[in-house]
């Protein structure tokens, strides 16, 4: 994957361009935004955690909601501190994304629930104020996700899904409600259907489809995946299954009758990611 020069700046209201290679374009001064205000609510929350709360389960295998939020720290810390090329997430560098991360959380192991909120909201503001500042300098440069290397705007709007998936992974668990915004859900959305198209060509599975998904956060999203992975979203109402309940199908989170109502040849090739996800890493072949 190469010459995959994102834009920095700003795309029009309503749209989204990812792309694996060319330009893409994203609303990056409204994803900063949305991506602090799903960390502030997040972080009230957690506030009114006690003991309990935080050692309860989540929809992680083996890790408790104190476990996620070490996470995200970590992945947080490591958004503000990425630079030029940085590997940290390449797969054929060693990153597993379904191992890699545990191991990260032995350097905060014992580490308090006070301490690790306060990491969480101090890292947060760092990784704001840098990306504010990056975007003011047109800061470009690349680094590797999981599928190859792209722009560090692309880095970002990675952190905000997995923060999003992870949020609902404290949630739901505890029966509670995501109280997510129609942008954030519409940003998680478009990224897990971008990642799972990047997926699915890795799988010589390719997709080209129209997908529609429903709700004031879904709108439509053409995917073509027969060369350069390509995702151009529309962000309008429309009639599909709900945003929010795909982008949790599609990261191995909720049952694949959210995926329903996709196209089947989409829905097969879509589902490699979640596969990968829920497949024990003995049962992957090299």
């Amino acid at each position: 994957m190469t010459d995959h020069t994102p834009s920095p700046g700003t795309s029009q209201p309503g749209t989204l361009l990812l792309r694996t290679a060319g330009t893409c374009h994203l609303d990056m001064p409204h994803l900063v935004d949305v991506l602090g205000e799903q960390r502030q609510r997040f972080v009230s929350i957690l506030q009114g955690f006690g003991p309990g709360d935080w050692a309860a389960p989540t929809r992680c295998a083996d890790w408790s909601a104190h476990d996620v939020v070490r996470h995200l720290c970590d992945a947080t810390a490591f958004a503000a501190a990425a630079g030029a090329d940085d590997r940290t997430l390449d797969m054929t560098a060693g990153f597993d994304p379904r191992t890699s991360p545990a191991r990260y959380l032995t350097a905060s192991a014992g580490e308090s629930t006070a301490t690790t909120l306060g990491r969480l909201m101090a890292l947060t503001s760092e990784l704001l104020a840098c990306a504010r500042g990056r975007l003011a300098r047109r800061s470009r440069f690349d680094v590797y996700l999981p599928y190859g290397p792209m722009d560090w705007t692309v880095l970002i709007l990675h952190l905000f899904w997995d923060s999003w998936i992870h949020e609902r992974d404290v949630l739901l668990a505890r029966g509670t409600e995501h109280p997510a915004s129609d942008d954030a859900t519409g940003y998680a959305a478009a990224y897990g259907l971008f990642i799972s198209a990047v997926v699915a060509s890795l799988f010589g599975d390719p997709v080209r489809d129209t997908l529609m998904l429903g709700g004031d956060s879904g709108g439509i999203f053409d995917l073509d995946s027969r060369g350069a992975v390509t995702l151009t979203v529309s962000r309008e109402h429309a009639a599909g299954p709900p945003a929010a309940e795909v982008t949790d199908a599609l990261a191995g989170r909720g049952p694949t009758a959210a995926l329903g109502g996709l196209p089947t040849s989409s829905r097969a090739a879509l589902s490699h990611l979640a596969e990968f996800f829920n497949t024990p890493v003995e049962q992957i072949p090299a």
